[in-house]
């Protein structure tokens, strides 16, 4: 694996296992986070948005299928799984980072809506069964 997505997949984990502020250390300080259908949050918002997740309970999972490198691009093919006490929902995520100096300067993730919606939605079935 090279050190750029070496570093992606560091950053993964470190949000699956709850260490914002070690996570956040992998990001530049003018990191770019871009969602599909959202809006996009620069520098300092995308820390305290990690932090405020982190602190209100809000949890992460990911399963990652594949990861490919060419120089400062990564590619991930992954599902995720956010989840929020009882209710979880899964979602498959294409996500593209550029990794500079060590840092990851652009972090774009690439979803259906629709996926993520029925995700949520079987996560409240779920979580009402339970």
């Amino acid at each position: 694996m090279t050190a750029e997505a070496t570093v992606v997949a560091t950053f993964l984990d470190l949000l699956e296992k709850r260490q914002g502020d070690a996570a956040v250390e992998l990001l530049s300080p003018a990191i770019e986070w871009r969602n599909t259908g959202m809006p996009t949050f620069r520098g300092t918002k995308v820390f305290a948005m990690l932090r405020d997740m982190e602190r209100r309970g809000v949890t992460f999972r990911v399963d990652l299928h594949h990861i490919a490198a060419n120089g400062p691009i990564v590619l991930t093919d992954r599902t995720d799984y956010l989840g929020y006490r009882r209710w979880e929902s899964s979602f498959w995520v294409c996500g593209t980072f550029e990794v500079r100096d060590g840092l990851i300067t652009v972090w774009d993730d690439h979803f259906a809506m629709g996926n993520l919606v029925a995700g949520s939605i079987r996560g409240l079935v779920g979580m009402v069964r339970r």
